[in-house]
């Protein structure tokens, strides 16, 4: 029982900013008593196992009515009891309560890549634990339906414990009731994706654009700012944002939508949103990869040293339009930081470097930076974590 304990405080991610933010907002019983029960769950998931005494101390209720929300939240089997306190003090030993995270599990899905959908079964501290993905080649509109609803099949088949709920991360505009109302890249307009897929499981399902759902992920697990703004970088271009600690949806459900934005005014390669010059056209990982292909294509022995230095400028040239996109949005909102997430070997180095220069000759100039850009540490899973984060506060209250 120890060591089970000592697993819940090693592998759970730790923010101490979120813990504080939440244990200082407890109501009385007569004022909500959902949301008290939420914050039980919010803080057993931030702080790991605590007694009863700690749970009242932390929370500032009663020992009677936090004893009174532990028994219903172990009746539901959101909580389950560890044993005996190792804390020594006078009189009975305490009982550890924690998340039941053995017994409840996440299926979270990410449409977002190039070639691929993928899905995996994740625990209550975003571990995965099982994965499944089918690939996607160039299938369009229906097709790419029938494979996520297979998909999603299948990563039901292989969870091991009770599922909350499939939390989904796609490409386009996503309404709140889980309809992709355009999605260019997979001609998709008006899917009810989120009624298809809870149809065809039976499992309450959440549906989001990809960057929101990586933006959730970087800020509940990766420590990321009250004010950022997390740009996915995959088979199209999008970005989450994160203003003052609430995610942002703006007033069409496309806030962050930058793919589709047209960056300066020397025209552009075609988008398959019927203009030119679409940030996409610039940035998305099809279109890095082409244009790297086509600077390293030469039949000149001779010229093949210049080959580096010619994907160099491709890079820069990328970054420095993502930059010229993103500066507004970072200088009207006062943004702390831009995350870039997507193939490590695309965006480090000299994209990345050309995104930091470019937004800070075009902000105002403070000492010191007003922004940090930096790159997601955990992209290749970041939409699949975010799509867990998403089921795991619309079923447990816990972000």
């Amino acid at each position: 029982m120890d060591a089970l304990r000592d697993r819940h405080r090693t592998d759970r991610p730790r923010n101490d900013r979120h813990r504080n933010d939440r244990t200082s907002t407890a109501t009385l019983p007569s004022d909500g008593r959902a949301h008290n029960l939420s914050l039980v769950r919010q803080t057993l998931h931030s702080a790991g196992a605590m007694s009863r005494a700690n749970l009242s101390r932390t929370l500032g209720l009663t020992r009677v009515t936090v004893s009174d929300l532990v028994s219903d939240l172990l009746e539901r089997g959101h909580v389950v009891e560890l044993g005996r306190s190792d804390e020594v003090r006078p009189g009975k030993p305490a009982i550890l309560v924690d998340l039941n995270r053995q017994g409840l599990q996440v299926i979270g899905m990410d449409l977002a890549e190039n070639s691929v959908v993928r899905a995996a079964v994740l625990d209550l501290d975003g571990n995965i634990l099982d994965r499944v993905e089918s690939a996607i080649a160039l299938e369009t509109g229906q097709d790419v339906v029938n494979k996520v609803l297979e998909l999603a099949s299948e990563a039901v088949g292989r969870a091991t414990a009770t599922l909350l709920g499939i939390g989904v991360g796609t490409p386009g505009i996503v309404n709140a009731d889980g309809l992709v109302t355009t999605a260019p890249n997979f001609e998709w307009k008006d899917v009810a994706l989120r009624e298809l897929i809870q149809e065809h499981t039976g499992l309450p399902t959440l549906v989001s654009n990809d960057a929101d759902a990586a933006v959730h992920a970087d800020y509940t697990f990766g420590g990321g700012s009250d004010d950022m703004i997390l740009v996915k970088i995959g088979r199209g271009v999008g970005s989450g944002l994160i203003v003052g600690g609430r995610r942002a949806r703006g007033a069409h459900s496309a806030a962050g939508e930058i793919g589709h934005v047209t960056v300066g005014t020397d025209g552009g390669t075609m988008c398959k949103c019927g203009k030119k010059g679409c940030l996409e056209t610039w940035m998305s990982v099809p279109r890095l990869e082409l244009a790297l292909a086509e600077a390293a294509a030469s039949s000149e022995p001779e010229a093949a040293a210049g080959v580096a230095l010619r994907e160099a400028s491709v890079l820069r040239e990328a970054g420095e339009r993502l930059a010229i996109a993103l500066a507004p949005v970072v200088g009207a909102l006062d943004l702390a930081e831009v995350v870039l997430s997507g193939p490590r070997k695309l965006l480090d180095g000299p994209l990345l470097d050309a995104v930091q220069h470019t937004l800070l000759e075009r902000l105002l100039h403070q000492d010191p930076s007003p922004v940090s850009v930096r790159l997601a540490a955990d992209a290749q899973d970041i939409v699949l974590r975010g799509a867990a984060v998403m089921v795991l506060w619309n079923q447990l209250g816990v972000a």
